[in-house]
């Protein structure tokens, strides 16, 4: 795709739905604000957003990241400090396979992970979520994003009709999701918010429910929503709404939680794979 003219940095759309990279711009160095702000409604526009090459300090991922908004707090500080850490600053979160004294040195360690939104079984969820890639696998492990926009505009009227206005029930056991292995740190969530949300800066509705966390609809019975979340799950994961990104190291990747649902292809459990996550802070509950 050809990329767009732009002042300050240049942008290249990765897929017809969701995606573009963002290429110009060193992350290491601080942005000024007219930057920030172009950057900011490049997120809108596209849902995730990705810069290559980044050569990034956790100070410098913390400060990127205070340009979406509020940074969130980690709710599961790692356990270990892998080769080459000598600390972990504050607001930093490990997703990795690494061991240490066979324990996972941080959250979501192995194998697939089937669609799903941030937080969204958190009563304000975050907005956005940052990824910063370490070390990677020599093959697998894509990060799947599915706009929900597009699910949304395109989805059948009869099917839209049974979950827009309705509220859904999500919930996640943490430690009981990836593979029942309980190898994950315990903890439990639950939420209600609207099956089809409204962004809201953008103004434009998103479908908000998924394959993981989802678990019924109010005022139907689990015989009567199982068929129809099932089928908005698969609507909302057709390929023509996803974009696939294939990791390297030293990519940056944000994406919106309030639009976007993503999952994780598998990879091979004997090789390392360390990303950097931080988040976004949510502002308001998604009614």
């Amino acid at each position: 795709m050809n990329a767009p003219a732009h002042s300050l940095f240049e942008v290249v759309p990765l897929s017809k739905h969701v995606g573009a990279e963002i290429r110009g711009l060193d992350l290491s160095k601080p942005l000024d604000a007219p930057t920030i702000k172009a950057i900011y409604q490049t997120w809108l526009d596209h849902i995730v957003i990705i810069f290559r090459g980044q050569q990034l300090s956790q100070e410098d991922h913390l400060r990127v990241t205070s340009y979406f908004g509020e940074r969130g707090h980690i709710r599961r500080p790692p356990k270990y400090r892998p080769p080459g850490f000598d600390r972990v600053a504050p607001g930093i979160m490990f997703i990795s396979n690494i061991r240490e004294n066979g324990e996972p040195i941080g959250a979501l360690p192995d194998g697939e992970m089937m669609f799903h939104h941030d937080m969204i079984h958190a009563e304000i969820p975050d907005k956005g979520t940052l990824l910063y890639s370490i070390e990677i696998p020599s093959t697998g492990g894509a990060t799947l994003f599915a706009s929900g926009y597009a699910a949304y505009e395109t989805m059948d009227p009869a099917l839209r009709a049974k979950i827009d206005g309705r509220t859904a029930q999500h919930h996640y056991n943490y430690g009981s999701t990836q593979k029942g292995d309980g190898k994950g740190t315990e903890a439990f969530a639950r939420a209600r918010h609207p099956a089809i949300r409204t962004h809201e800066e953008t103004g434009r509705k998103a479908v908000y429910v998924n394959r993981l966390m989802t678990v019924g609809l109010d005022g139907m019975s689990d015989e009567e929503a199982e068929p129809i979340l099932n089928a908005v799950f698969d609507h909302a994961e057709q390929k023509e709404f996803v974009y696939a990104h294939q990791w390297r190291v030293g990519d940056l990747l944000l994406w919106d939680n309030r639009c976007s649902s993503h999952a994780r292809e598998d990879f091979p459990s004997t090789e390392r794979r360390l990303m950097l996550r931080t988040t976004v802070t949510g502002s308001v509950k998604p009614y």
